[in-house]
């Protein structure tokens, strides 16, 4: 199994439980296919930077998922099907540079904590030596 993001466009939407109703439709998709939805989320309505098929909003939604690649031409094939979904598209994650942006921000908040507590001990010595 391999980890994708996907990105779909729905339109003519306009309530919540209506895009709930079709992101299950499509996200079924991929359950039926033998994936795993790991999250997701809704980026909102956003306006098209030109207008497709007569369209000029869309509602955006990321969703990471796991899948066999093997998997996914059928996928997008099934996709094409969907009346729901106006546009998905689907990228790879790469496992090693998200282990490395994981370690990067775990460094970072370590050296902002220490810095903190230096800053912390530093008010406190000033404040007894008043």
């Amino acid at each position: 199994m391999k980890t994708y993001d996907a990105l779909y466009i729905f339109v003519g939407i306009s309530k919540d439980d209506v895009l709930e109703a079709n992101l299950e439709k499509a996200l079924a998709e991929i359950t039926r296919l033998g994936g795993n939805v790991i999250a997701k989320d809704s980026l909102g309505k956003r306006a098209f930077a030109r207008s497709m098929k007569k369209r000029d909003s869309g509602v955006y939604v990321k969703v990471r998922f796991e899948i066999d690649p093997l998997k996914i031409k059928e996928l997008v094939n099934r996709y094409r099907l969907v009346e729901e979904v106006f546009r998905v598209q689907f990228l790879a994650v790469d496992e090693r540079r998200e282990a490395k942006i994981a370690s990067e921000r775990a460094a970072r908040a370590e050296n902002q904590a220490k810095r903190d507590a230096a800053q912390a001990a530093a008010l406190a010595e000033r404040v007894t030596q008043e």
